[in-house]
């Protein structure tokens, strides 16, 4: 079974994050092939303050009940669709921060981004990326951008285009081979995802 989480990147009131990611949930199990299970991942449920362990993340030593929550949460998935607004050109501080949180939970998995903003989010995205690379993270090129002005009613209420529906159907696919190959990497080296 590949398992694979829609992490909801921003824990902002009134965000627009919970809509989309309900929205990628419903399409993307029913696009997906039937070895696949998804699950709502939401940052903002695990009260994760600015980073406050003492020893790097790749130690592995976690001291704190919240980032051993986390860092168990995270452990269980193959693969991640990250779900982010864009704040100032960039990904939202609480996600980077959830990010930072862990390491050796993160590596060896595929992920891939959803992202929204005035711009598509596409910034947000282009950030994220390095940060992936550096979790030793592999991301899939396929991407969904919507726009908060034809994507979303008032810039409030979630709308989406359907020529959406294609992009996520080729993310969801990118994502899931990726997730597939780099299970059997993990396999392999004894550190697959519990």
């Amino acid at each position: 079974m590949l398992r694979i989480a829609i992490i909801v990147g921003s824990t902002r009131p009134e965000r627009r994050g919970e809509a989309v990611a309900r929205w990628v949930h419903e399409r993307a199990q029913a696009q997906s092939r039937p070895d696949t299970a998804f699950e709502l991942i939401d940052i903002a449920d695990y009260g994760l303050p600015l980073l406050d362990e003492a020893v790097p993340p790749s130690q592995g030593q976690y001291q704190h009940a919240h980032t051993r929550r986390w860092a168990d949460t995270i452990a269980r998935f193959d693969a991640f669709l990250f779900v982010t607004p864009e704040y100032n050109h960039g990904p939202p501080a609480a996600l980077k921060n959830a990010l930072d949180f862990i390491y050796a939970e993160w590596n060896n998995k595929a992920a891939g981004f959803v992202s929204y903003g005035s711009a598509g989010g596409t910034r947000a995205v282009e950030q994220l990326r390095q940060v992936m690379a550096e979790l030793q993270i592999a991301d899939v090129r396929a991407q969904v951008a919507f726009s908060l002005f034809t994507d979303f009613e008032n810039f409030a209420a979630f709308r989406p285009a359907a020529h959406h529906e294609k992009s996520l159907a080729a993310l969801v696919q990118q994502l899931s081979d990726w997730g597939l190959a780099l299970q059997g990497l993990r396999q392999k080296s004894g550190t697959a995802a519990k």
